[in-house]
């Protein structure tokens, strides 16, 4: 024990050039972070016989310390350094990637908790903040049906993002770490920390949602590691993809906060079947924006196509309606399928 531990010490402090260089985070103390991926190693004799068979995967997690900006310290618990598939990972929990969304600018403050069958749980709007009654300490609360995330914009306003749970389970069920449990009951941390998993896998939804910080590079860094290196989530398809938004540079704040709720009201309709309410998400927030302005409603559909522009399908679907109800022959009046035409 003594000589490995010499080895994967020397791995560690070995890194502390390439952490300063890859350092997105200037608080991070590189001799802090080495002391803890070393006491998460020694805490295992799994991890260590893993650490010292695949010494590189050492030095991999401990510079993507570094260059996603994210600690160690067990106090925090915003990552851990984990033994898989034959390496030492990086592995990042939700509270991390929501220390990292407030870290960025893009958020004051959120939430993410799972609903259970016997709760009380709505939504009151696209722009407020949820109802969610239950019971803390009951042990009956029923099973998990599903989980929201809700933050507070820099604005004051709140953006709830909720997912049922059979949405994350097909999330799950895509995953190569799920796939080796089901073929070969290798285990992977839907087996170990499901409720970890289903909220990270709401707040990785969220995210593409919420205004973007001038961090927000941090955040994105370490979903794409996790996405690769954690769940092995293969590339998404272009209608899958995740929403980006348009420009909403020159919209008030709060109107930047209606028209990006509106967006993802309307992808996650659309997602679960509901083709008529996405429609009603655009329509009633263009009219809420714009109202007789018409150039101001005309910004608005070209905000909602430059989020909606991943999402092929759903984009089809509101032209053809859009066009449909409106006409292109009302001169001076773009519909969404004028805009995406």
């Amino acid at each position: 024990m003594t000589n490995a531990l010499d080895t994967i010490s020397g791995d560690v402090y070995s890194v502390q050039q390439t952490f300063e260089a890859a350092k997105v985070d200037r608080s991070l103390n590189f001799e802090a972070e080495a002391g803890f991926a070393i006491q998460a190693l020694m805490a295992s004799e799994y991890a260590m016989k893993i650490a010292t068979q695949n010494r590189q995967s050492v030095v991999n997690a401990v510079t993507n310390i570094a260059a996603i900006g994210i600690s160690l310290n067990p106090a925090k618990k915003q990552a851990y350094l984990v033994p898989r598939d034959g390496k030492i990972c990086l592995d990042i929990s939700y509270m991390g990637l929501m220390d990292l969304a407030i870290a960025s600018g893009s958020i004051r403050w959120g939430q993410c908790l799972i609903v259970h069958e016997a709760d009380e749980f709505e939504r009151t709007g696209i722009d407020k903040e949820p109802r969610h009654k239950f019971r803390p300490f009951s042990k009956d609360r029923g099973p998990f049906v599903g989980v929201y995330v809700v933050v507070k914009t820099t604005d004051g306003d709140y953006l709830t993002h909720t997912m049922e749970l059979g949405d994350v389970y097909d999330i799950r069920d895509r995953s190569k770490a799920w796939q080796a449990w089901v073929d070969k009951q290798r285990s992977c941390p839907w087996v170990t920390d499901e409720g970890e998993m289903i909220k990270k896998t709401c707040v990785k939804q969220a995210y593409k949602y919420w205004p973007k910080g001038e961090g927000s590079g941090r955040l994105e860094a370490a979903i794409h590691h996790l996405n690769e290196s954690e769940e092995g989530l293969p590339p998404l398809a272009a209608d899958e993809g995740g929403a980006r938004p348009g420009d909403l540079s020159s919209f008030p704040a709060q109107h930047r906060t209606i028209v990006r709720a509106t967006a993802a009201a309307a992808i996650q309709a659309f997602n679960e079947g509901k083709e008529w309410t996405a429609l009603e998400e655009v329509t009633s927030c263009v009219d809420r924006i714009g109202k007789d302005d018409q150039p101001l409603r005309n910004e608005v559909l070209l905000a909602l196509n430059g989020i909606f522009k991943p999402h092929s399908a759903l984009r089809a679907y509101l032209k053809e309606q859009m066009l449909a109800a409106h006409g292109k022959e009302k001169a001076g009046e773009p519909t969404f399928g004028d805009v995406v035409a």
